[in-house]
């Protein structure tokens, strides 16, 4: 019975998808939803940005093993990189209409800035839609019984969701991730009751937790421990916010406004509800210590839903899994659109200035299928966890994007050499501390790549100015935000 409804709820998802792609009629309907989104939507989708893969499993799990010390990045860090990034999308870039963020660092910077970004953008998905993929296959493996291999559920996974994700783009994914958001919400917080009553409360876990030093916030006062601390935190709330997806389920509002208090509102329900699942599974440990205790030092990921499994009713079995297909599908569909958009406008169509727009279309279409292929194929190859390859993700786009991107917006001083310094200079100088120190080393590499990002962006600026190249304190045409010449005017 439960793999008939999972069953079922895939292909209601898949049927769901394609009714959105009837009303997918261009590349903006198909990239940014029309820009029609009114706020219950906009709030769904990015509710639905992070709760996915990592919320469920990896966090949890993370949570389980280290504390909330562990999970520093996530929810705190993502979900104040949802608040952010609402605020810095909706004042400063919504007014532009921009199809991407690349879009933006052409116009603010040159074409070489432009495919420099979004190369970041891309590369920093492998890890995020990979963990995604990881975590398709670990559910098809669990609701099966293990008759589907994990390897199996994960290429089933991936090409359910790349069925309606390649027909309808933003709008499968706003559609769903709005349906869907009801059943993640109420099926997670159907389990949690069942397993308070298994635990004798809600005050017991919370209590037990606490003493076993698991709500331990911050670290102790070492500096490499605070470096560490730091470094997670600021990787995922600033290092996501040059994301595509995250920019996509903004931009995607109907006016800016709503996308500003869409995502607040997304960002505070991520918050408080992230806990949900973390709740689930520290009181796996009270309920079978032994049992769970053991798989922790295994595999800790499938503390959950082997909880689940053995030890609820098969109508409640039904109600979790059915919530995290779709926390798991709304996540993969969003991040397999983003990056694949990205490199259609910002790489591709270079090549191809008078493309049209049902030929761009076209392009993105058959980018999506290319890129969920390279996907598939790091996760079969991976063996991290969905934790790290999450947290991995952003360490690109933090060293990389995120410093032309604020200092293109409100510095205007900032200059396309500084741009270049900045993407230059925090790519290499993280990849060689990551490369020849790694863990050991006393500050993370992510860190010392922002700092040396921002002296970049800086020196490069202001030693342009100085030698020449731009007349000391007179922007050139490319220095106004209102300026940046967009491939999509009619948007």
């Amino acid at each position: 019975m439960l793999v008939w409804f999972v069953a079922f709820y895939l292909v209601a998802s898949v049927g769901v998808g394609l009714w959105a792609a009837t009303r997918v009629h261009n590349a903006k309907d198909f990239a940014v939803a029309g820009r029609s989104l009114p706020l219950p939507v906009v709030t769904a989708t990015v509710f639905a940005t992070w709760f996915g893969a990592e919320a469920v499993f990896g966090v949890s799990a993370t949570f389980v093993e280290e504390g909330l010390r562990g999970v520093v990045a996530d929810p705190f860090g993502a979900s104040l990189c949802l608040v952010l990034a609402g605020l810095f999308y909706g004042l400063m870039l919504y007014k532009l209409n921009l199809l991407t963020l690349g879009d933006f660092f052409r116009g603010r910077y040159n074409r070489t800035v432009e495919v420099l970004t979004t190369l970041c953008i891309v590369v920093s998905y492998l890890g995020w839609v990979s963990a995604q993929i990881k975590a398709l296959g670990l559910v098809l493996n669990v609701v099966t019984d293990g008759a589907l291999p994990v390897e199996a559920g994960m290429i089933l996974g991936a090409a359910i969701v790349l069925t309606y994700t390649t027909f309808g783009g933003m709008l499968s994914v706003a559609v769903l991730d709005f349906v869907q958001m009801g059943l993640v919400m109420g099926g997670m917080l159907f389990i949690a009751w069942l397993v308070s009553g298994m635990t004798g409360g809600v005050v017991v876990v919370v209590e037990h937790a606490a003493a076993a030093g698991k709500l331990d916030f911050f670290p102790e006062a070492r500096l490499s421990e605070w470096l560490a601390f730091l470094a997670a935190w600021l990787t995922m709330m600033l290092g996501s916010i040059p994301q595509q997806d995250v920019f996509q389920r903004i931009s995607s509002a109907k006016s800016a406004k709503v996308a500003i208090w869409g995502s607040l509102l997304g960002g505070a329900l991520y918050f408080c509800f992230a806990f949900v699942p973390m709740y689930i599974a520290y009181a796996a440990t009270l309920i079978a210590p032994e049992q769970f205790g053991a798989l922790i030092e295994s595999d800790p990921q499938r503390v959950l839903p082997t909880l689940v499994m053995q030890y609820t009713p098969l109508f409640a079995q039904a109600i979790f899994f059915g919530a995290v297909l779709a926390a798991i599908m709304n996540c993969s569909s969003a991040t397999l659109l983003a990056p694949s958009v990205a490199f259609s406008e910002n790489i591709v169509r270079g090549f191809y200035p008078g493309i049209s727009d049902r030929a761009f279309l076209r392009l993105m279409r058959f980018t999506i299928v290319g890129f969920t292929g390279v996907v598939l194929v790091v996760a079969l190859a991976s063996n991290a966890s969905i934790f790290q390859m999450v947290e991995s993700a952003y360490k690109v786009t933090l060293v990389g994007v995120f410093v032309p991107l604020v200092f293109g917006a409100f510095w205007k001083r900032a200059t396309t050499q500084g741009a270049l310094a900045a993407v230059g200079g925090g790519v290499v100088s993280w990849l060689l501390l990551e490369v020849l120190v790694g863990d050991e080393s006393l500050v993370p590499p992510q860190l010392l790549g922002l700092a040396v990002s921002m002296l970049g962006m800086v020196a490069g600026s202001l030693l342009a100015q100085r030698v020449g190249r731009l007349p000391r304190g007179e922007p050139d045409r490319q220095r106004h935000l209102a300026e940046p010449l967009p491939r999509h005017p009619e948007m």
